[in-house]
């Protein structure tokens, strides 16, 4: 507790303080007050509202820093309200010299207005942050995968670069192992107190050599815009453009979808956006740009 607040009592000013259309919910009318509800802050944070509730009550001690940082992302926090929340919670915040998995609060809002397009938000260490619904409707909803397994690195070099995504991806950019290889030795420069970071390299290198003969000659490589074919089992193949966008001053980078107005995948991805990538028969309740859970 400091001066009186408390992790509940923060969470609740900082709710309220965020307006539907921040977080890429539709505003509707008859809202009996400012900010969001308890419930969609629960889906931003993928919780229970029951656990929602109780935190804002005091009645759950401890949470884990995991919760924390989810709430954080999904609450838009800064760098220094972030470190409050820890502290709040009981916690140390997050250490110099490790890798952030804070969103700022910019690129969140940018995201809520690009919800038309997939968009995914990674980390340093290419673990997937937060994401669109267009992105979860193109290539699947990652929370179908433990957090463990929303790891860029991961997926390509064990299951192909495609390992994200729920169904086949074809026509990746070659030169796209060289690139994720010189991301993770200059984050391990940039973060060398980072032990999960540490083991994902040490991991990635046993396992796949591949990574270790890329690793091993200092790979240099660029991220360069690519074409992707998704084999998408509702709309068929969709070839998109597929741009890397980086975050100055930030440990997060974008990966950005996209199909030229006017041409059939452009239709399909619309296509995918208004069914949320569901059969048409099936409900589709799109979600707002959610963060990842932990």
């Amino acid at each position: 507790m400091t001066d009186g607040e408390n992790l509940g009592t923060a969470l609740r000013r900082w709710r309220d303080r965020l307006s539907p259309l921040d977080v890429g919910l539709p505003e509707r009318a008859r809202r009996r007050a400012a900010g969001l509800r308890r419930e969609e802050l629960a889906d931003l944070a993928g919780l229970s509202v029951d656990y929602v509730v109780r935190l804002e009550q005091g009645r759950a001690s401890n949470p884990s820093a995991q919760v924390v940082a989810t709430l954080a992302r999904a609450l838009q926090l800064s760098p220094a309200e972030r470190d409050h929340a820890h502290r709040l919670a009981g916690l140390l915040p997050p250490a110099d010299g490790v890798v952030s998995h804070h969103v700022p609060p910019g690129v969140q809002r940018v995201l809520a207005r690009l919800g038309d397009l997939p968009v995914g938000v990674f980390g340093a260490d290419w673990t997937l942050l937060s994401w669109t619904p267009s992105w979860a409707a193109l290539l699947g909803d990652p929370t179908r995968l433990p957090a463990a397994e929303r790891n860029l690195v991961r997926a390509v070099f064990t299951a192909g670069p495609g390992g994200l995504a729920a169904w086949p991806v074809h026509g990746a950019d070659p030169g796209m192992e060289a690139a994720l290889v010189r991301d993770l030795r200059t984050a391990l420069v940039d973060h060398p107190r980072d032990r999960a970071l540490a083991a994902l390299v040490a991991e990635t290198r046993a396992r796949n050599p591949l990574f270790a003969r890329l690793w091993s000659q200092g790979a240099v490589g660029r991220h360069v815009s690519s074409r992707k074919t998704i084999e998408h089992p509702q709309v068929g193949e969709v070839t998109c453009d597929c741009d890397v966008l980086t975050v100055p001053d930030s440990d997060v980078r974008l990966v950005l979808y996209s199909a030229a107005a006017g041409t059939p995948d452009a239709e399909k991805l619309e296509f995918l956006r208004v069914t949320g990538g569901l059969p048409v028969d099936a409900p589709s309740t799109p979600a707002a740009a959610r963060p990842a859970t932990s």
